[in-house]
C-alpha cells in the first residue's frame, strides 16, 4: 500500500527535491538527536519514503535492537547494521535516519558518504539527556552512570560526526524549524559547498 502525500510541497521542498535529484538523505548523530522525528518530517515534505535502520534491522533479525546488543555484542551488531545500510543506500531517493553508532563505524560511514548526503543532528548533552533518560531500551546507556556514558560517547563520537555534509543543531524548537533548516543546509551545501546551521 502506498501513502500518497496530499500536502502541496513547500518552494523550500521543492528546491530541495531539485537539488538532491537521486540522492538519499542519511541523518547521524547520538541517539535523542531527532535523526527519526526529524527524518520523517523532512521525507513527509518531500514526498520520499522514510527509513529507519534501527527499526530495519528489527524487521530482519525478528529481534529488538537491545536483545541483538545482549544476544551477540555490539560488534556483530554493528556488522548488521553495516550490511542493512548498505542495502537501503544502493536505491534513492530516500530519507535514512541511521543508529548513533553507525558512522562511527569506518565501513559503514563510506557506505553513507557513497550512499548520499549526510547530516548530522548536533545536540548538547543536557538536550539529548532530557530526550533518552525517559526510556529504557538504550543498550549502551545501561551503566551507572547513563548520563556520564552519554557524555563520553558525545566525546568519542563529535569529532567523527563532524565529517558529515552538512551539521544542524538540534535543539527544542517545533520539529518543522529544524527540518527547514536541514533543508536549507542540503540547499546550501549542494549549490555552494559546505554550509554549516551553527
Amino acid at each position: 500500500m502506498t501513502h500518497s502525500i496530499s500536502l502541496v510541497a513547500s518552494p523550500l521542498a521543492e528546491r530541495t527535491r531539485a537539488v538532491l535529484k537521486r540522492r538519499n538523505l542519511i541523518f547521524v548523530g547520538l541517539m535523542g538527536a531527532g535523526k527519526s522525528a526529524i527524518g520523517r518530517l523532512v521525507a513527509n515534505q518531500l514526498g520520499l519514503p522514510f527509513v529507519d535502520t534501527d527499526n530495519e534491522i528489527e524487521r530482519v533479525s525478528r529481534m529488538t535492537i537491545s536483545e541483538l546488543f545482549a544476544t551477540y555484542g555490539e560488534s556483530e551488531f554493528r556488522a548488521l547494521e553495516g550490511r542493512v545500510i548498505r542495502r537501503l543506500l544502493r536505491s534513492g531517493p530516500k530519507v535514512v535516519s541511521t543508529g548513533g553508532g553507525a558512522f562511527i563505524n569506518d565501513k559503514t560511514r563510506k557506505h553513507i558518504e557513497r550512499g548520499g548526503i549526510s547530516v548530522w543532528l548536533k545536540a548538547d548533552l543536557d538536550v539529548l539527556w532530557e530526550r533518552v533518560n525517559k526510556r529504557d531500551h538504550r543498550p549502551l546507556l545501561k551503566t551507572e552512570n547513563p548520563k556520564q556514558t552519554l557524555e563520553n560517547l558525545m566525546n568519542e563520537r563529535y569529532p567523527i560526526y563532524q565529517r558529515a555534509n552538512v551539521t544542524v543543531i538540534s535543539r527544542d524548537v517545533r520539529k518543522d524549524v529544524i527540518a527547514a533548516e536541514v533543508m536549507e543546509a542540503v540547499i546550501a551545501h549542494l549549490t555552494q559547498g559546505r554550509k554549516n546551521h551553527e
